[in-house]
């Protein structure tokens, strides 16, 4: 299948590891020349140089704290022009009401929430101004399920699906459209580190998350590929009539809700 992608530029945040790298690597190879942000200059440049000997694109890191005042208009202002933008830099902690003090939360706000809440509106107008652009948050499966033991990351994720909805909603007006991606588990560090926190507080040993694991549909995380192609082919002309809508992408963790 032809996605049409070749020529395209793409902004990616959160690049340096995750969905993000795997991203980059995927977009890469539908032939999208590629700008990149994180917080690791290591890691960008490592993954610059293997996706431009791999691949052949043009591949521009940008080193950036997106949680500073000023670092969205920034970053703005040094790419330019973009294609699509995937807002994808997030880590909002887990825990409690109790255990997220207001420090923590402000600053996991700062960068998921309000960073994909700032660049949208920087790029959109840039869009805008070019007759068309697609917009893809990455948000999680958090704003679906409202886990106690994730309440910031919940409220964030939720209301961020919401800010999708709404701006994507009237966005093709603009020829603009404005997409939501909501995975679940997924195999990265990340989702590792979240198991092994909950299964010492929850079992009493750090080790046993993988009894936490199994529970998973098929007894696994979601393969970063599960996600980052469903991202890809959203961006592409393939998926020309979506907009305001949030896919998921969780094997069913969403909906396994109980009417009793």
């Amino acid at each position: 299948m032809d996605l049409k992608l070749t020529g395209k530029t793409a902004l990616i945040t959160g690049a340096s590891m995750g969905i993000g790298e795997h991203l980059a690597n995927v977009f890469a190879s539908e032939g999208v020349n590629l700008h990149l942000t994180a917080r690791s200059a290591d890691k960008l440049k490592q993954l610059q140089t293997h996706i431009q000997d791999t691949h052949g694109v043009t591949v521009t890191c940008h080193l950036a704290d997106l949680t500073l005042s000023g670092a969205c208009e920034a970053l703005s202002e040094s790419v330019g022009k973009v294609d699509i933008l995937v807002n994808n830099a997030g880590a909002i902690p887990s825990g409690t009401l109790w255990d997220v003090d207001e420090a923590a939360w402000r600053k996991g706000w700062d960068l998921k929430v309000m960073g994909y809440i700032n660049l949208c509106r920087l790029f959109y107008k840039k869009m805008q101004a070019a007759g068309e652009g697609v917009i893809i948050n990455n948000i999680g499966n958090g704003g679906e399920v409202y886990d106690p033991k994730y309440i910031a990351g919940t409220t964030g994720n939720a209301s961020l699906m919401a800010f999708t909805r709404a701006l994507g909603g009237h966005s093709l007006d603009d020829n603009i459209r404005v997409v939501g991606v909501n995975p679940g588990p997924v195999n990265t560090d990340r989702i590792y580190n979240m198991l092994k926190k909950r299964a010492a507080n929850d079992l009493g040993d750090a080790s046993k998350f993988t009894e936490l694991e199994a529970n998973y549909p098929l007894g696994r995380p979601a393969h970063k590929h599960e996600v980052s192609d469903l991202i890809v082919f959203l961006s592409s002309f393939r998926s020309g009539y979506t907009s305001g809508s949030i896919f998921t992408v969780d094997g069913g963790i969403a909906s396994r809700r109980s009417i009793i």
